[in-house]
């Protein structure tokens, strides 16, 4: 054989070495990553989450383990005694508020059958308040109670901008129409002075508001939507009510999550989940709407770190670029900052004014 032959031989060899690696290399990254079982085991029940992250179970030397179709991913359901969130409650900080004069005691039956049938006055809230005869509080009207006097504020601003004319007039109307029929007299705050304290709140709030995210992106094999639900359960997380969110919820009923875990929703509306390919999460918590006290940042810190490596991801920061565990310090600084400017306005992060600003 001449040497351009042995060389020719050689090359091919190389060239069919390289396509065979570069199909197992694709194989492998086209794998969906699910939940090991052993062999011949049945799927077990889900497990209930603790809100402590706990160590990922270590296999037994020498016991083999097989990738197992989820043929549904586990429902996960969170153990936590939660109290019930309070009702909305008028707040001079970020409500313009009305005073409505009754002669006599209005019953709260009365009351509810002339209440607002929407309760917005275009993007903002429209609270009505009654003040009870008997205990002396101001409360949402309810069946059985007697009210002396009422008050119905709109929300000053929230995250789709402040309070303008055009909602003040619709708020105005909507609290004469139900005035009128009770036989009260309300007292509006003048529109030019609500409308101007309107943007200035809003100014303040588009400059204080923040949401920190996190993305995590699969460095090799895709993962199963159950493969993601039992990892993210060891965190806290539970199934939300929106497709392609987990959430980890705070102490109290109704209250805004403290992180959320969020996927491509068409993974989690597919008809096979188990053949749902899920390469990317993002977790993220939003920052006014979660108590200080609550450690949000450290609980995202923790799960972000852990996730990336139970799950072998790579993260980055919302724009795109890496992230590494040294970029926390400097991120906590600057949210200690915005807890602070917050705090200075009475308007604490996870209030629930601050709750409703923010929303």
């Amino acid at each position: 054989m001449s040497t351009l032959q042995l060389s020719l031989a050689i090359l091919g060899g190389l060239v069919l070495a390289a396509i065979v690696a570069h199909g197992t290399w694709q194989a492998r990254r086209n794998e969906i990553k699910r939940v090991a079982l052993e062999p011949g085991a049945e799927p077990a029940p889900p497990q209930e989450p603790s809100f402590a992250p706990t160590a990922p179970p270590q296999p037994d030397e020498g016991s083999p383990k097989v990738a197992a179709e989820d043929s549904q991913p586990p429902r996960i359901e969170p153990t936590l005694v939660r109290r019930a969130a309070g009702l909305p409650r008028l707040d001079a900080l970020i409500d313009a508020i009305a005073t409505l004069t009754v002669d006599n005691p209005v019953s709260g039956e009365t009351a509810i059958a002339h209440l607002p049938p929407a309760r917005r006055a275009g993007s903002k809230p429209l609270l009505v308040e009654g003040l009870n005869a008997e205990s002396g509080e101001w409360e949402t009207p309810a069946a059985g109670q007697r009210y002396g006097e009422f008050q119905a504020g709109v929300q000053l601003a929230n995250r789709s901008g402040a309070l303008n004319e055009i909602e003040y007039s619709e708020y105005v109307q909507k609290v004469q129409a139900f005035a009128e029929p009770i036989g009260a007299l309300p007292d509006f705050p003048d529109m030019l002075d609500v409308v101007a304290r309107a943007r200035e709140l809003d100014a303040f709030a588009g400059q204080h508001d923040a949401q920190l995210a996190l993305r995590l992106v699969s460095r090799s094999a895709a993962w199963s939507l159950g493969y993601v639900q039992q990892h993210a359960a060891r965190h806290g997380f539970m199934v939300g009510a929106l497709p392609g969110r987990l959430v980890q919820p705070g102490e109290d009923e109704g209250a805004p999550p403290v992180l959320t875990l969020q996927f491509d929703p068409q993974a989690a509306l597919a008809d096979e989940p188990s053949q749902a390919a899920v390469r990317e999460l993002t977790l993220a918590f939003d920052v006014p709407q979660t108590a200080a006290s609550a450690a949000p940042f450290a609980a995202w810190c923790t799960a972000g770190e852990a996730l990336a490596a139970e799950l072998d991801a790579a993260m980055y920061d919302d724009g795109g670029q890496p992230l590494q565990p040294a970029a926390f310090a400097s991120i906590g600084d600057a949210l200690q900052t915005l807890y602070a400017a917050l705090a200075e306005r009475d308007l604490a992060a996870g209030s629930p004014a601050t709750r409703r600003l923010f929303s």
